[in-house]
């Protein structure tokens, strides 16, 4: 019984994402500067600088910046227009990816998390890879 543990011990560890990389202090400050500035590019109707934020993959789904501004006003409101927002924690998500979570309060008034997901490009820089916004919680009594 104790070796089928070991060996599942070790199929499990193997069987996790790798992370390439650590996140330095320097790592989640550019993190927030990017999602800082793309979200006061939002805020000024600025598509070119926002869509600069945008890493590869985003590009590749939304061609110009047109269209992405025309998706996150249509689906990320939150983001697009917010109250005020503050920074959460930097991390890695489940598959290893790096993530940066940002509490939003969108113009709603309700709040929301935004996890976003970095991706580290060719040249040293950070790009937006993806954002997921959620309702959070009513911790309201």
């Amino acid at each position: 019984m104790r070796l089928i543990m070991c060996l599942l011990a070790a199929f499990l560890t193997l069987a996790l994402p790798a992370r390439a990389e650590s996140l330095s202090p320097q790592d989640e400050a550019d993190f927030r500067a990017v999602i800082a500035d793309q979200i006061a590019a939002f805020q000024a109707d600025d598509g070119a600088r926002a869509y600069s934020h945008a890493a590869p993959m985003i590009r590749q789904i939304f061609p110009d910046p047109g269209r992405f501004m025309a998706m996150v006003k249509q689906g990320y409101q939150p983001v697009y227009r917010p109250q005020s927002y503050s920074f959460g924690t930097a991390g890695f998500s489940a598959s290893g990816r790096p993530i940066q979570r940002v509490m939003i309060v969108g113009p709603d008034g309700l709040n929301y998390e935004a996890i976003y997901t970095m991706e580290r490009q060719p040249d040293g820089t950070w790009q937006i890879n993806g954002c997921a916004l959620v309702k959070a919680k009513d911790v309201s009594a």
